[in-house]
């Protein structure tokens, strides 16, 4: 991969991107083209013994132009999982079949693997159209056509429908994104390695920003651009793990953070990890977040001394697999091992630590401003962590404890998970819910033209803005609706079926 970048307008004018928007200039379609052509490109891989892959000529009306390929492992069970795997720039869905290590799991846990393939009819460089509007969004492009190669699957091979995963590089990793976001309903997980936030990039030029130095966002407004990829959804979110060299200077790691933020706040948690350890032989750094059942939700992976690639350790060992003789498959630790367990298709769960939950959770005291909860001990716990809608607050010693700082008329969720000496949280308690006392905040329900016109919003670059939180709303126009919730003051956050 080259080292500098070049400017989108000095793209050659050979390069050709499909289905350019109406009215873009021939030379800024042409800088589309070669966008990942300049930061992530690969040199022609070099041969070797191929995976058996099988093409599958029809899947449906394909409007994303890509080819859909399989590897089908010997005796597939009965309902398998299946995995989506995309390749990174100049690589293929044969390239990553090879080198990424996928295929041992297939063979080893028995799962489909769906590799879909985009070609350089569609893209110069045969890059995913992660930042193309027309490949980005629900129902359209290449996310529709990734879309029907999962419904294929499923028509002759039976797949499980509650265990379908999506997985990918670079390029891949940014449409591992996509898919995560606009198809949530589909995807129960996913990984991105070396990938970009949902929602950072619809232009050429707002991609090389995302992927070096990097977009700073709030975790709110990052959450608001998965939950406005489909609207009206409610959940179950998807379990997301984020995978990134500390070395990569292509996509720079700050992705890796602003992916936490993005995931971590669409499942309503905070961006402190619940746990973190050491992986793998070159001790890859893995941050931990906890739903609410003590499962983990998002998992950051930090690959030390590694550039921009798939991690992998060529070998026979239980954890290794892959190859390294393709550019951007980067010896360091099998990523493909961690990312299969953390899908669960190793046959592990996600569990949470050993103590049991502790019990009695109730709210003892309330004022406009706090509420008091307590608890009953359990046996071996040197702390407690204290969650509220989802979120940790608070570690104390013991209760009762009183979380201060809330809203005069909120209701909140509550749990509680006793943690042993080393930090580790056990189960977590049936859920409660608390409301303070005093009038609730002021709510309104309007679109965001309306919310704009009456002060509660911005708006800016085609975008509204909630004034205060500066959550993003969406497209400023008045087809799009929020709940805006005042609390305090002239500080507004969406409260989308939450406000009183």
């Amino acid at each position: 991969m080259p080292s500098h970048r070049v400017r989108p307008e000095r793209a050659p004018s050979t390069a050709r991107s499909r289905r350019p928007a109406a009215g873009t200039p021939r030379r800024i379609a042409a800088a589309a083209a070669l966008l990942a052509a300049t930061v992530f490109a690969a040199p022609v891989p070099v041969a070797r013994a191929a995976v058996p892959l099988q093409r599958v000529a029809s899947f449906g009306s394909n409007p994303g132009a890509l080819n859909m390929y399989l590897y089908r492992p010997a005796g597939l069970p009965p309902n398998p999982a299946v995995v989506v795997a995309l390749h990174g720039c100049t690589q293929s869905a044969q390239v990553y079949a090879d080198n990424s290590g996928l295929t041992a799991f297939a063979d080893r846990y028995g799962f489909l693997l769906v590799f879909p393939e985009t070609t350089s009819a569609n893209n110069a460089q045969q890059c995913f159209g992660f930042f193309q509007p027309g490949d980005n969004r629900r129902g359209q492009g290449e996310a529709a056509s990734i879309r029907q190669m999962v419904a294929r699957a499923a028509a002759d091979y039976g797949t499980d429908p509650a265990r379908v995963y999506v997985t990918g590089l670079s390029a891949g990793g940014a449409m591992t994104s996509v898919m995560l976001a606009a198809y949530p309903d589909v995807f129960r997980a996913g990984a991105v390695v070396a990938g970009i936030p949902y929602g950072c990039a619809d232009t050429v030029a707002a991609a090389y920003t995302c992927m070096n130095p990097g977009v700073d966002r709030t975790p709110a407004a990052w959450a608001a651009a998965v939950k406005d990829a489909y609207p009206g959804y409610g959940g179950p979110w998807p379990r997301v793990a984020v995978w990134h060299g500390d070395g990569d200077t292509t996509v720079v790691p700050r992705n890796a953070d602003e992916l936490r933020d993005q995931w971590t706040a669409v499942h309503g948690l905070g961006q402190s990890p619940d746990r973190t350890a050491a992986i793998g032989p070159d001790g890859t750094r893995r941050e931990q977040y906890l739903a609410a059942d003590g499962s983990v939700a998002v998992e950051v992976d930090r690959v030390p001394s590694i550039g921009h690639g798939t991690p992998v350790d060529p070998g026979t060992g239980p954890q290794q697999c892959g190859a390294t003789g393709t550019a951007h498959f980067i010896r360091s630790i099998c990523s493909s091992y961690w990312i299969t367990g953390f899908f669960g298709l190793d046959g592990s769960a996600q569990q949470p630590g050993g103590l049991p939950a502790p019990a009695g959770l109730s709210a003892t005291g309330t004022t406009d401003t706090s509420v008091t909860l307590a608890w009953g001990d359990v046996a071996g716990a040197a702390s407690y962590a204290v969650y509220r809608d989802g979120a940790r607050i608070a570690t104390p010693a013991g209760s009762p404890f009183t979380d201060t700082g809330l809203s005069p008329g909120g209701t909140h969720a509550y749990a509680v998970a006793a943690r042993d000496g080393a930090g580790a949280e056990g189960a977590r308690s049936a859920g409660i819910s608390a409301t303070t006392t005093g009038a609730p905040p002021k709510c309104w329900t309007a679109d965001n033209y309306r919310q704009v016109q009456a002060g509660r919003a911005t708006a800016n670059g085609g975008y509204a803005f909630a004034v205060g939180s500066n959550q993003n709303l969406g497209l400023y126009n008045v087809f799009t609706t929020h709940t805006l919730k005042e609390s305090p003051a002239g500080w507004y956050v969406i409260a989308d079926g939450t406000c009183p």
